[in-house]
């Protein structure tokens, strides 16, 4: 439909948009207010391979029940065109967010009232377990209502397909068609959530898929029955009050882990966050009271899982009794190889065995892939990548192939089990590869020491710079534009090479992405975030010593800030 401008829309939602009291007050209170309206509603809240994500409130760029109930519409649809009546069915999960039970129960009747079967969790539930549920109930699709990691203001809406993987670029853009054909308040079917299972149109998800999930991360273990390892290892556990808190204690302690405390501020579900803002596992704020938990009960291991639990992060004490934050790349090297490693005693490597990673997460780990023979496939920022190999693999007969795929921002699977990353797989995994060490008397830093000396050093880092609003959406155009004209070097490094992904490399989707290939095995990624106001660089330097590689990729990022103003 043809967009209306933004006071006209203001004008039609003060009119029409009744009945949540709080989006009526808050249009009340931006009468006058030509800046707040203009960007409430100077464009719909973009709609993408990630779904829906944006600020809570009122307005057509904001998450709210009315842009939900559109978005559900449009999936519903869409689910209609492509999918027989009996395969009509779809599997509902949600965190610990603002407004996330309202937003899954919304989006629940407009799919029932499409005739849609809705199988819905009874509680909230990890991101995992949805992916887990679409494939276990043969749907035809899954959302799950979240905004991951990002500030309590924010909420969002994924959306899987049935192969319990995000959405395909094609499918999305499929879906934001029938999506932009739709009147928000006139042409959406809903009905009550209630009513809806008063119809047998909804459904709680069964206990025993629940349970099916459980055992499906605990079989992810690599222990051969012969191996005895500590598992009275001193773990403090934070879900950061999302959904990972009876996952997570459940998997731990079904296979022996019992000495786990868990931080009390932040274990029940709370989607204010009160004790960490950016509920963010990757930010040292976030695990900051967790490390205050682990001093005080002098813990071996920390873990914290963010609110939808599909990310998680650790800390481990040095030898001066201080807890050192290990970055993803960090964790995700020392999994690969323990997994590795692990398989290889046992006897259990199968043939062409697989790792996935993304483009922006260290190349050291193909280094180690390849000591293993383990093949390396480099997939587009975004797990739904990973998933999609899963899934190739799995038409080729080969899904034992995969070994464990891994993203720098602190997502890892091990198993073919779900299509996503799963925190829960994360937690089991790490606390198991950390006993195994233990038991032998070696630290994870030991260990990632070893893996420098045998592979040389490399350091990879992440900084996000954010432009917020439609001036901000603007200047991210800008400045990906001013990259792709050519950049000669950053800091002391010369470009080699420009990689674009806008063109479409390496039988890879089109991405608005661009790689410099710098001397001496150096690189800087440029990309905007595809569900936050964000510019996101990542920059990978290989050097003789941490000091060395510290101080040259500060001279990268101060020389990239240039083209940041």
């Amino acid at each position: 439909m043809e967009k209306a401008n933004s006071m006209e829309q203001y004008l039609l939602w003060v009119e029409k948009a009744t009945e949540d009291e709080e989006i009526a007050k808050e249009l009340k209170e931006m009468a006058g207010n030509q800046e707040k309206i203009e960007d409430a509603f100077y464009r719909d809240l973009a709609f993408g391979t990630g779904g829906l994500r944006g600020v809570i409130g009122a307005g057509t760029n904001r998450m709210n029940l009315y842009t939900v109930a559109k978005a559900s519409q449009g999936l519903a649809d869409y689910i209609k065109n492509h999918f027989a009546k009996e395969d009509q069915k779809i599997a509902v999960s949600y965190d610990s967010r603002i407004k996330s039970d309202l937003f899954a129960k919304v989006a629940s009747g407009v799919f029932a009232a499409n005739g849609i079967h809705v199988f819905i969790y009874s509680e909230l539930m990890p991101t995992p377990c949805l992916s887990f549920a679409v494939r276990n109930l043969r749907c035809a699709a899954g959302i799950m209502v979240t905004a991951s990691h990002n500030p309590s203001k924010y909420n969002g809406y994924k959306v899987y397909g049935s192969d319990g993987c995000q959405i395909t670029t094609e499918a999305a853009a499929e879906i934001l068609a029938e999506i932009e054909k739709l009147d928000l308040f006139t042409q959406i079917s809903r009905m009550d959530f209630e009513e809806g299972q008063r119809e047998g149109k909804i459904g709680y998800i069964p206990e025993e898929v629940y349970t099916a999930f459980i055992e499906a991360v605990k079989a992810q273990s690599l222990l051969n029955p012969n191996t005895i390892i500590d598992k009275n290892v001193a773990i403090v556990y934070s879900p950061l009050n999302g959904t990972g808190l009876k996952p997570v204690l459940r998997t731990l302690r079904e296979s022996g882990y019992t000495n786990i405390t868990v931080v009390k501020e932040q274990e029940q579900p709370d989607g204010h966050f009160p004790t960490c803002p950016y509920p963010n596992p990757e930010i040292k704020e976030a695990m900051a009271l967790g490390i205050e938990y682990a001093k005080k009960q002098n813990a071996d291991l920390l873990l914290a899982t963010d609110p939808d639990c599909d990310r998680v992060g650790i800390a481990v004490k040095n030898k001066s009794g201080d807890y050192v934050l290990l970055s993803g790349n960090e964790t995700g090297m020392l999994l690969l190889d323990y997994i590795c490693s692990q398989r290889q005693k046992n006897g259990t490597m199968p043939e062409d065995p697989v790792m996935i990673k993304t483009i922006v997460t260290i190349d050291m780990a193909q280094r180690i892939a390849e000591h293993y023979g383990v093949r390396t496939i480099n997939v587009l920022t975004g797990f739904k990548f990973i998933g999609e190999q899963i899934g190739l693999l799995e038409a080729q007969g080969k899904e034992s192939s995969y070994l464990f795929g891994f993203e720098e921002s602190y997502g890892y699977l091990s198993g073919s089990y779900v299509r996503d990353k799963d925190a829960v797989d994360g937690a089991f995994l790490i606390c198991e590869m950390f006993a195994f060490y233990q038991t032998q008397g070696i630290s994870l830093l030991e260990k990632l020491d070893e893996l420098y000396r045998t592979y040389g050093f490399c350091l990879n880092t992440l900084h996000s710079y954010e432009f917020e609003g439609a001036a901000g959406f603007e200047k991210m155009q800008n400045i990906m534009g001013t990259l792709r004209t050519g950049i000669s070097s950053f800091g002391p490094k010369t470009v080699e090479y420009c990689l674009d992904y806008a063109k479409g490399l390496d039988h890879l989707p089109k991405s608005d992405v661009l790689k410099f290939l710098l001397t001496d095995h150096c690189s800087v990624v440029v990309r905007p975030s595809g569900t936050e106001p964000k510019l996101k660089v990542y920059i990978s330097v290989s050097a003789k010593t941490k000091e060395d590689a510290e101080t040259l990729e500060n001279e990268i990022t101060e020389s990239l800030k240039q083209y940041l103003e």
